[in-house]
């Protein structure tokens, strides 16, 4: 595993997005780990959160695209981060892009923040976690409707590996097949049990015995084919 790939379990952790314990979800599921990127809340965290985005991006899609789609809301700070973060490392200067919940009648009047889309623009989507799909269902056609433009990809920053509402592929694989673009994460929840299943991390074991026993015994009920 790539070494910024283990520092992002860790930073997952110590920043309190990744949590451990017993959490229903949405979707009514019963896990036992839970994932919430709003808790990123200083600039130090979303400057380290764009980085590791940024790498994630370089090595899945390359360089060659021209813009990050942040879905709002949460998308929106990725998308700055990221790009910034990608100027930084790289050299490369991409724009970025989210759209509004509700279009603006004046003034910088339209339904996108940040730059607008061209056609031929090739297009990389930033979000935290896709658990069902449901937000590409709306991003998507927003996206398509402003010119026309080529998704290259997706990219999240943790792949939860569970079943997604066909019951049988992974929410990303549904992605995949249902768009026909490439659907990415940052890390996988495998790497994240496979890095801290009795390694020490902000000064104490994470993942023990028992909690190792429930996070199996989760995805021998939810894991996704």
């Amino acid at each position: 595993m790539e070494s910024y790939k283990k520092e992002f379990i860790e930073f997952m952790v110590e920043s309190d997005v990744l949590k451990f314990g017993e959490f229903t979800l949405k979707s009514g599921r019963r896990s036992p780990f839970f994932m919430n990127a709003g808790a990123y809340v200083t600039g130090t965290q979303l400057r380290k959160l764009g980085e590791y985005y940024a790498k994630a991006i370089h090595d899945t899609y390359g360089l060659d695209f021209d813009v990050l789609f942040g879905p709002a809301y949460k998308g929106i700070p990725l998308a700055v981060a990221a790009t910034m973060a990608i100027s930084e490392l790289y050299g490369k200067d991409v724009r970025y892009c989210s759209n509004r919940k509700e279009a603006k009648d004046h003034g910088d009047a339209g339904i996108l923040l940040g730059s607008s889309l061209k056609d031929g623009d090739r297009v990389v989507i930033i979000e935290d976690v896709t658990t069902s799909g449901k937000s590409i269902e709306e991003t998507f056609p927003i996206i398509k409707a402003q010119a026309d433009v080529e998704v290259v990809g997706l990219m999240v920053s943790l792949n939860r590996m569970e079943v997604g509402k066909g019951g049988a592929l992974s929410a990303l694989d549904e992605i995949r097949k249902l768009y026909g673009f490439e659907a990415s994460a940052i890390v996988t929840m495998e790497e994240v049990v496979a890095h801290l299943y009795h390694q020490p991390c902000n000064g104490k074991i994470v993942i023990d015995d028992t909690l190792k026993t429930a996070i199996d015994a989760y995805y021998e009920q939810y894991g996704a084919r």
